[in-house]
């Protein structure tokens, strides 16, 4: 006799994946890892044959063969506006997962794992920056968060890539003067932007590592000096614009209602920004309940793939337990 699964849950970012198979009663029956979802990179058959590598490996977890008649709960990167995530669902029916599937930006996952009922807002703030917010009723709130082209600013990637301009334009004189121009260099041992900025261009340093330039920006910005603190600060703005926009939205600016923070930036709870988000945020939504988002975000998979099939609040309480 086969082992039931509810809903399998599957939360994918560019870096790695999780899936986590549910039964009807809440219980976590298997899970697995695997790699990132990008199909911009590779392709939408590829990427979700890695998705499938994943739930290979949590099926082969399980005593006996599962029956996958419930529903595919899909929390992507990559999937930015709702044209995509159908498409992406219409990709993953083919698999025979599940009799249903639906698919959601993985945002989405972080704010469901945040909250004990389908109602606030989340804004996640890592390589780049996301805003959603649900009510129970199924109203959403979104973004396109594609970057510039839909007006969005800030980000690791975005911070590492300002704080790099401001620190050229220090550096030869087009700018202010700022530490950034001595301590974004010394992050990887060399003694000038000049130097710096032809190790990227020439790939001595690779384009990916620019990321580590985020953590040296907070720190000089905590050191006092003004350029990296007018970044900090600007960031925290554009945290709490999206913030505010989605709660406006969803006619949440006047009630309690969490606003739930994720992604690396956040997550690393730099007092400047972090502290200032709250401070801002008071100011335009008083009642909001500011958070930083701990648990993982295949719990919020799993649990919307529950709000999908009509699971009782004991169910959602047994497998919020889990993850806790």
């Amino acid at each position: 006799m086969g082992v039931n699964v509810s809903v399998v849950a599957i939360d994918a970012g560019n870096s790695k994946t999780d899936v986590a198979l549910i039964g009807e009663d809440g219980t976590v029956l298997a899970t697995a890892r695997g790699g990132g979802f990008q199909p911009p990179v590779v392709g939408v058959e590829a990427a979700i044959d890695v998705l499938a590598a994943a739930l290979a490996r949590a099926v082969a977890e399980l005593p006996d063969p599962p029956v996958l008649s419930g529903h595919v709960s899909a929390c992507l990167a990559n999937a930015d506006l709702p044209v995509e995530e159908a498409e992406l669902a219409t990709a993953l029916e083919t698999r025979g997962w599940g009799s249903s599937v639906e698919v959601r930006n993985d945002t989405f996952a972080i704010l469901r794992a945040g909250v004990d009922e389908p109602r606030g807002v989340a804004v996640v703030c890592g390589a780049g920056i996301n805003c959603v917010g649900m009510t129970r009723d199924g109203r959403v709130a979104r973004f396109p968060a594609i970057g510039r082209i839909s007006g969005d600013w800030g980000g690791g990637s975005g911070l590492a890539e300002e704080a790099l301009w401001f620190a050229a334009r220090a550096e030869d004189g087009r700018g202010e003067p700022s530490e950034l121009a001595r301590t974004l260099p010394g992050h990887f041992g060399l003694d000038s932007m000049y130097g710096l900025i032809e190790a990227l261009h020439r790939g001595a340093i690779p384009l990916t590592r620019r990321h580590e330039l985020t953590p040296v920006l907070f720190a000089t910005a905590e050191a006092g000096d003004p350029v990296a603190a007018a970044l900090v600060k600007r960031q925290a703005h554009e945290v709490v614009a999206m913030a505010s926009v989605a709660l406006d939205r969803l006619d949440l600016l006047e009630e309690e209602v969490p606003v739930l923070l994720g992604g690396s930036v956040l997550a690393a709870r730099h007092p400047q920004l972090n502290d200032r988000i709250a401070a801002l945020l008071a100011a335009r939504a008083p009642k909001a309940e500011v958070r930083v988002v701990t648990e993982p975000p295949v719990l919020g998979a799993a649990l919307l793939g529950l709000d999908r099939t009509g699971a009782a609040p004991e169910v959602h309480r047994r497998l919020r337990a889990r993850y806790a």
